[in-house]
């Protein structure tokens, strides 16, 4: 039997670290694995140290994408980017651990799941204008959390993105912007507008911020983590509500926010490149989903083509026996 631990930790040691993958990339694989040896220990009984290669056979990964989209709720993009990291791992296995083929070759035979096409949510002015004015600024929590969703309503920042910005990558006064590395090491620069680098220069004085300080920080001075922002954006969903209902028929996450960005850009008319470049994309099919969104767009669109003529014709009634043999 074939120990899990020296596969996993050469995993991250050697096959990460030559395919270069950004940091980003590394802390989703973690927390993909953190959470399925927590399952293999309640399925199996033994703890992740112990655990052999296969003890994670196709029947246990399957169990796992299970529970994630039934008891963590997860929804199918998030099954498969866990899938995606687990056949990372057993491609690995298959070439360090062969006398494991037929375990690795039935994990890898998994497929994954093909997702609804569905029209992205995004929130409206005065929905935003509710989700903003939700936090409590008299607190210094409810200051950083306010300026976090203006921040990310207005830059379309990932949440990893978010959470790992420091201080010294803001730049203030003329061409205020943020420095990011995004998805595929892709770095970019977000510009702010007036009012969210004047929000941001006065939360970094009170804070009495270093440069490598969080820009976002814990009660404690730690980043914060993805799963704290979605907190927290939860939170000041509910507390809208209350002067926003529309907010209660809406799943609101931190990703709603940066498809938000991209809907007022694109209702302010900016072309769809410019959005693909602001949003870190890597080509403009991944921007077209907001076109699909945007009904305003598609009845501007309707009201340039000329209305088909249509002459209005008298109603006759059906013939009687046809009519008998539809109604069967």
């Amino acid at each position: 039997m074939t120990a899990l631990a020296p596969v996993l930790e050469g995993f991250f040691t050697k096959q990460l670290a030559q395919r270069r993958v950004s940091a980003h990339t590394v802390a989703s694989y973690r927390d993909c694995f953190r959470l399925l040896l927590r399952f293999a220990q309640a399925r199996t009984g033994r703890v992740p140290t112990s655990l052999d290669l296969a003890d994670l056979d196709a029947a246990l990964i399957g169990a796992f994408l299970d529970h994630l989209e039934v008891d963590r709720r997860n929804g199918i993009e998030t099954r498969n980017l866990r899938l995606t990291a687990i056949r990372s791992l057993f491609a690995y296995a298959a070439v360090e651990c062969p006398e494991e083929a037929g375990v690795i070759q039935r994990v890898l035979a998994i497929p994954s799941k093909r997702p609804n096409v569905t029209v992205v949510s995004f929130l409206t002015v005065p929905e935003t204008a509710a989700l903003l004015a939700a936090p409590d600024r008299s607190t210094l929590l409810g200051r950083r959390d306010h300026a976090l969703v203006l921040t990310a309503i207005q830059t379309g920042l990932r949440v990893s993105e978010l959470t790992a910005l420091r201080w010294h990558d803001v730049t203030f006064g003329t061409g205020a912007n943020v420095h990011t590395t995004g998805k595929g090491r892709r770095e970019r620069h977000t510009p702010l507008t007036s009012v969210t680098a004047r929000l941001l220069q006065n939360w970094g004085r009170e804070r009495s911020a270093g440069p490598d300080d969080p820009l976002f920080a814990t009660r404690s001075g730690g980043p914060l983590s993805t799963d704290s922002v979605e907190d927290l954006v939860d939170k000041h969903v509910a507390t809208a509500t209350s002067t926003c209902p529309s907010l209660g028929s809406k799943r609101v996450t931190p990703h709603t926010l940066r498809h938000t960005c991209a809907m007022n850009l694109l209702e302010a008319g900016v072309d769809i490149t410019t959005i693909a470049l602001f949003l870190g994309h890597s080509s403009t099919r991944a921007t077209e989903i907001y076109l699909h969104a945007d009904l305003s767009l598609k009845e501007r669109a309707l009201a340039r083509i000329a209305p088909t003529p249509a002459a209005a014709r008298r109603f006759r009634p059906p013939d009687k026996l046809l009519a008998f043999l539809e109604s069967l």
